[in-house]
């Protein structure tokens, strides 16, 4: 009986370890607010030149499963750091989930405030089923706005 307890005392160790390693691998609300100003920042500065820094593994703007994309005022994708294909792309009546995040974001962005958070659903990264996801969202001095979003952790 005590081999029995022991066995299943370590299953749940282990389960709960690879908990913790998935949740590690994803960012945080705060890191991905904080990315996304950053980004708004580089964009001020540097112009469209940014996105180039964006892409880059080692450019400090794509860290877990966080990354930045930019898209102008008509919901066209400017730059996105893993999905080169979507650039270009008008994204504004994108409505795979059941709800237009891309048209919630310009809104929020070409407010006057200017950022702010935008709930929608997304697959996880490798998955098909949509989950919560929300995105960060600025308008830079540039006219367009980057964003960067974020699996809200329970």
């Amino acid at each position: 009986m005590k081999s029995l307890s022991t066995v299943i005392g370590a299953a749940l160790l282990a389960l709960s370890l690879s908990v913790v390693a998935e949740d590690a691998k994803m960012g945080t609300e705060a890191e991905a607010q904080a990315m996304s100003e950053k980004a708004a920042k580089l964009v001020d500065e540097k112009g469209e030149a940014a996105f180039e820094t964006f892409k880059a593994k080692d450019g400090g703007f794509q860290d877990k499963d966080l990354y930045v994309f930019c898209m102008d005022e008509k919901g066209k994708m400017l730059s996105h750091a893993l999905k080169q294909e979507l650039v270009g792309t008008d994204m504004l009546s994108f409505d795979k989930y059941g709800d237009k995040p891309f048209e919630k974001m310009v809104a929020t962005a070409m407010s006057a405030e200017g950022k702010g958070w935008v709930d929608y659903k997304w697959p996880l990264p490798g998955g098909t089923e949509p989950q919560d996801k929300k995105s960060y969202v600025i308008k830079n001095s540039k006219g367009f706005f980057c964003g960067v979003g974020v699996y809200p952790q329970k």
